[in-house]
């Protein structure tokens, strides 16, 4: 049944909402207990979803005994079912879990070589072409790669708006494009060389730098960039 009542959440400030001040200032504006309002998604007749989550915070003090509290604890609140209690379980156990996984270093390229030795595995024997894009930070590191589009045996198609749509969304500041030929014939096409000054140009218009192009093959691969083409 929907809340109605002066206490929901739809009846407070645009700024003041949890989800919309997500969306609008970013996660890490939000308190602890407007985080879990979001989790628990609403509260009751008498109390919103965020002045539940802070009495629930008041009594165990802190998140990490938050996440001790058992399903059976949780639903001693009132204004938790089992539901809201398994939801706020899972939560703070994907946070113990990602607070126990090792930091990932970043792979920085540093040659044309480093960029053939994580996309080989990927791309390098595949009967038909794909082509990809290493999205890097201010550091050229590698923050993020997506498959663009998978083609025939022949050739594939680049929406070059996806492409940096995507830079914009992981805060990319440089991209390196990849893609194979399953032919094994390691030379850029008249395509390959008009969809890469393409790309140049458009990146230049939103300072994306576009570093290289990069044709990979099974046993071998050709950089724009080292020949010259760029």
């Amino acid at each position: 049944m929907e809340d109605n009542t002066p206490f929901s959440i739809k009846y407070w400030a645009e700024d003041d909402k949890p989800r919309e001040k997500l969306m609008l200032k970013g996660k890490s504006v939000l308190s602890d207990a407007e985080l879990i309002a979001i989790l628990i998604g609403s509260g009751s007749r008498s109390e919103s979803a965020v002045d539940l989550s802070k009495r629930i915070l008041a009594s165990v003090e802190n998140l990490n005994a938050l996440g001790k509290l058992s399903l059976q604890q949780l639903t001693t609140f009132k204004g938790i079912g089992e539901a809201k209690a398994i939801t706020i379980i899972a939560a703070m156990e994907l946070g113990r879990r990602r607070g126990s996984e090792e930091t990932v270093e970043l792979t920085k390229i540093t040659s044309s070589r480093v960029v053939f030795n994580i996309m080989q595995p990927i791309i390098g024997e595949l009967p038909h072409e794909e082509f990809w894009v290493l999205y890097l930070n201010n550091s050229n590191k590698v923050i993020y790669k997506s498959q663009l589009s998978k083609g025939g045996i022949t050739g594939t198609v680049v929406d070059v708006r996806i492409i940096f749509k995507a830079a914009f969304e992981h805060n990319a500041t440089a991209l390196i494009l990849v893609h194979n030929h399953p032919s094994g014939v390691l030379q850029a096409s008249d395509a390959d060389k008009q969809i890469t000054q393409k790309l140049k140009e458009a990146g230049k218009n939103l300072d994306i730098s576009v570093l290289d192009h990069i044709i990979i093959t099974e046993k071998s691969y050709y950089s724009f960039r080292d020949n010259s083409i760029f």
